[in-house]
């Protein structure tokens, strides 16, 4: 019986601000995306979400997030990839690990660790939203996760291939309250 697969998507953490001075590419995570980061890294790794491989956007904050989740042990190794930068297709990607000659055998869970809009654009098309709806279906905060399910091997197309089985932002995932949200309301009760 063939194993289930399973995407982590992992939105990296809070970044310098663009400006004219700096290189998109070359952001780093500020000490506050570094700190909020690894917690959320570890509180994954707590919950028992841990991977066989995170798959990393080349881009520097992208790579340091992936970097801090394998040191937070939610994976053994990083692989960088170009189709997961901003504005690439990672859909040839998927496809290979997916596929019957992926690179690993055997993989149960990898992490991909990326930009947004690109992420939940991804997941969108992966779970079945039309390609006009897929960039607004879905959104991914600094460090949130969503989690992706193939129970077989996808026949043909990844397009709708997928289930959505959990899409958290990471104030969930900290035991945060966001105080702009109606969620964040004491319950009555």
């Amino acid at each position: 019986m063939p194993r289930k697969r399973e995407l982590l998507l992992l939105r990296h953490g809070i970044a310098e601000e663009r400006g004219p001075d700096i290189d998109d590419a070359q952001r780093s995570l500020t000490a506050e995306g570094r700190e909020r980061s690894r917690q959320l890294l570890q509180r994954l790794t707590e919950l028992d979400l841990g991977c066989d491989l995170v798959l990393s956007s080349p881009l520097v904050r992208a790579r340091q997030t992936a970097e801090l989740a394998v040191a937070a042990g939610l994976a053994p190794e990083l692989e960088l990839a170009a189709a997961l930068a901003p504005l690439a297709d990672p859909l040839p990607l998927l496809e290979r690990w997916l596929g019957p000659l992926s690179p690993r055998s055997g993989w149960q869970r990898l992490a991909l660790v990326g930009h947004e809009p690109d992420l939940s654009t991804l997941a969108a098309l992966l779970i079945g939203v039309p390609m006009g709806q897929a960039p607004e279906a879905l959104q991914l905060k600094k460090a949130g996760v969503a989690l992706l399910q193939w129970s077989q091997p996808p026949q043909g197309s990844l397009m709708g291939s997928a289930r959505l089985t959990l899409l958290l932002p990471p104030r969930l995932l900290l035991g945060r309250r966001s105080t702009d949200s109606p969620s964040a309301a004491p319950s009555c009760g």
